[in-house]
């Protein structure tokens, strides 16, 4: 007998609904979040409780900015970009309350007006390159508080290309935050 290589017949890579799915019926372990990123099911904790004071200041902050009809939370909920087969858990969020009226598991980016990504050193790549790309699209502003270099970055005017403008601010100062919330974010707290 003689031996031979013999191919493996792979299957085609799974489709972005099949990854959706899979994500849906994960059973992630208390504190931990499945997202989509780079076409791959990431799985990564939440947020530190060092966080959590700083995401609330951002939150009540922004209450009294909301778009109409829109609302500001923390809530686990995975946000699918389908012309680039993403899914996002963001941090904190702003979104049209009437993209929860759906049904299924997944809300529609296109619901997004604003997204917070609060940096760790495991996710920063990630906040910093993928999905600026991907919300720099879509999503009017795009907020990166990075918790290691103590400053907070907001991006906004979304095009095909990215984001067109940026502005960085240390803790401590304040950071203009462009329509549709048209207010200046007091960052003391952070």
């Amino acid at each position: 007998m003689v031996e031979r290589a013999t191919p493996i017949e792979q299957a085609a890579p799974p489709t972005f609904e099949t990854l959706l799915r899979t994500v849906e019926e994960m059973d992630t372990p208390d504190g931990y979040k499945a997202e989509l990123i780079r076409g791959k099911i990431v799985v990564s904790p939440w947020s530190r409780l060092r966080y959590s004071r700083r995401m609330r200041a951002l939150r009540e902050q922004l209450q009294a900015h909301l778009p109409e009809g829109h609302f500001a939370d923390t809530s686990p909920f995975l946000f699918q970009f389908p012309s680039v087969q993403r899914g996002y858990g963001p941090d904190l969020y702003v979104a049209d309350e009437a993209a929860f009226d759906e049904e299924g598991r997944h809300a529609d980016g296109a619901a997004l007006s604003l997204v917070g990504e609060f940096t760790s050193v495991s996710t920063k790549d990630a906040d910093w390159e993928e999905k600026l790309e991907v919300y720099g699209r879509i999503v009017p502003v795009y907020l990166v508080v990075d918790m290691q270099g103590s400053e907070i970055t907001c991006f906004s005017d979304p095009s095909p290309q990215g984001y067109r403008s940026r502005k960085t601010v240390a803790f401590g100062e304040d950071l203009p935050v462009p329509e549709p919330f048209g207010f200046s974010l007091d960052t003391t707290g952070f």
